[in-house]
């Protein structure tokens, strides 16, 4: 079962991830189902062992924003599992994912101990995520902010070609928006301007990225 690095699957021993699967049950879900809706109430949480998942919420006023794209090895839904509060946010399969899904979550944490202690740096490390985008949202303009979550994609997904890093793209540019707290017209933008400036080439679905320094230096 291969994971993205830093995801919660790497952080298990062997027993650990065979005492989680016999836990839990496999499931798939096909590209653009939802997983687990905003304000529902479940004890249970999901092991994503294939394909990415978009992490969302809403606003008031029902713009989409989005808060995360998880891949192979994250753990979802493990806040509302173990407080009992209802979801914080809409979880959506990007493209056909399959994983294993853990119900009485907390009773598998009072038997395992060490696991328990990893979840709890697991969602501090999300917290501190969180804060730094709060940050990125005052701090950068928009076009660094595309910047930052296409070297974030490039970081997990891409993969090295002759002509730069390529990344198979899971988001539309109006979920790439939600993700960077802009508007769908200023993510446009701020892609024609990172085009203008040889740093990338875009297509249906992808980026290439020519210049990893020089995209890094445009996020700072």
């Amino acid at each position: 079962m291969d994971a993205e690095p830093g995801e919660f699957l790497t952080l298990l021993t062997p027993e650990e991830i065979d005492a989680l699967r016999a836990a839990g049950r496999p499931r798939r879900w096909e590209r653009g189902t939802t997983v687990m809706t905003e304000g529902d109430t479940s004890d249970w949480v999901l092991l994503l062992t294939e394909g990415r998942v978009k992490v969302s919420s809403h606003t008031t006023s029902g713009t989409e924003v989005v808060l995360a794209v998880r891949g192979p090895g994250a753990l979802i839904g493990e806040m509302s599992a173990v407080d009992g509060s209802p979801r914080s946010a809409t979880v959506t399969a990007l493209e056909p994912i399959a994983g294993i899904v853990v119900r009485d979550f907390p009773a598998f944490l009072a038997t395992h101990g060490r696991v328990a202690v990893l979840l709890m740096q697991l969602i501090t490390g999300k917290l501190r995520d969180s804060d730094r985008k709060r940050i990125e949202y005052g701090a950068f303009d928009t076009t660094g902010r595309v910047a930052t979550r296409l070297l974030e994609l490039a970081d997990r997904y891409g993969e090295q070609t002759n002509s730069g890093v390529r990344v198979a793209l899971p988001l539309s540019q109006d979920e790439l928006a939600g993700w960077t707290g802009a508007s769908r017209e200023a993510v446009s933008k701020a892609l024609r301007t990172l085009r203008d400036r040889g740093l990338i080439e875009t297509g249906r679905r992808r980026v290439v990225i020519h210049d990893l320094e020089g995209l890094r230096k445009r996020a700072r």
